[in-house]
């Protein structure tokens, strides 16, 4: 069972780690024990309605998906776009009220320790990139225009014959067929979609100039406000993700969650797959046992531990106050010693090694929780 609707289930799945609001079935970002990491972002499109939500699969079930069923991500393109040209896509955005009647579609990164790939849609259309060397950045804007890979079958004669593309205009370009401007926020320049995307792809250029990216690198990107990358406002980030994929097939991939709100003042926390891991409770939400469904919309408390003792905090730490600061710089020292041990760790991995670290997500989480309260 996804959020809203049924599928046929496969006989069998992969081990995942996922980063989701509570009320969904899917995520919007994870891993899988294959080394196949998948994220996704709402893009609005020509094709977006307010107040549409059938109940199809949502872009965020997409995600759990391609982890649970796929080993890399060409196999997840290929298993996504088949489930999406069956099953279709709806956007429910949220189970807020006040939030009830956007719609929207949804982009895709896929990635393993190869390659990635970059899927894009537009209702029931898609566009495909490969990703095959550098970097790559996506905003909750279009980016396929015609360096695409792969389009969704009879595309082009499909969108030219809806009125969303002209025979005369050139090669096929899909995001100037189907972009669309999304008024459902009011957006300051640096928050708009495009804005973001351009200061990220520079942030990432900046830093990759030496050749040596790393995740202290991606740390401080989705850390960065003035791009709001780390955005601020109606909305704010809620949750972050790093994967660390090894090219060394015998040195495993380390991912690192933070579980809470506004990276800046958040602990990324590191897990590793392995054999009888444990995430523990502190960032497991609570169940209402309420089945989501397409007017699905409810008031119920679904902030797990974590979440409420970093809410609780959060304010002092975003203050002046010298309780607030040293908090925060006991937080940040805590992510500090985390990312040394691990480095240190994978350095000299043993597999004889790898059940040392099945508890550890939840050693740091319960003890970040802790340190809030």
């Amino acid at each position: 069972m996804c959020t809203l609707v049924e599928i046929d289930q496969v006989p069998s799945t992969h081990a995942v780690m996922l980063s989701k609001s509570a009320w969904t079935w899917g995520a919007e970002m994870g891993a899988n024990d294959k080394g196949l990491c998948i994220g996704c972002t709402a893009v609005w499109t020509k094709l977006c309605h307010p107040g549409d939500h059938s109940a199809k699969l949502m872009g965020v079930d997409y995600v759990r998906l391609g982890l649970e069923r796929c080993s890399t991500s060409k196999e997840a393109l290929d298993t996504i776009t088949e489930l999406l040209d069956k099953h279709g896509q709806c956007g429910l955005t949220s189970q807020d009220h006040s939030f009830g009647q956007w719609s929207y579609n949804t982009s895709f990164i896929f990635v393993d320790p190869k390659e990635a790939w970059l899927l894009e849609t537009a209702g029931e259309f898609w566009a495909a990139k490969h990703i095959s060397e550098g970097h790559f950045n996506v905003s909750s804007c279009l980016r396929i225009t015609d360096d695409y890979d792969k389009l969704s079958p009879g595309l082009v004669e499909k969108a030219t014959e809806a009125g969303h593309w002209k025979s005369g205009n050139g090669s096929f370009n899909f995001s100037q067929a189907f972009s669309a401007e999304f008024d459902g926020l009011s957006l300051t320049d640096i928050q708009k979609p495009q804005h973001r995307q351009a200061e990220g792809a520079k942030l990432m250029t900046n830093m990759s100039k030496d050749g040596s990216f790393n995740m202290e690198c991606m740390r401080e990107i989705l850390r960065d406000e003035a791009s709001s990358i780390n955005f601020m406002g109606e909305l704010y980030t809620v949750g972050s993700q790093i994967s660390v994929l090894s090219l060394d097939v015998n040195i495993p991939h380390c991912h690192w969650f933070t579980a809470t709100p506004n990276p800046s003042l958040s602990v990324f926390k590191p897990f590793i797959f392995c054999t009888s891991v444990d995430i523990g409770e502190v960032t497991r939400s609570p169940s209402t046992g309420e089945r989501a469904r397409a007017s699905f919309q409810t008031n119920a408390d679904r902030r797990h531990p974590l979440f409420i003792a970093h809410e609780k905090a959060r304010p002092l730490m975003e203050s002046d106050d010298p309780i607030g600061q040293r908090l925060l710089s006991t937080m940040q020292q805590l992510e500090q010693n985390c990312i040394t041990e691990m480095q240190e760790f994978l350095q000299s991995f043993s597999e004889s090694n790898l059940n040392d670290v099945q508890d550890l997500f939840k050693d740091i989480s319960e003890s970040e929780t802790k340190f809030y309260k």
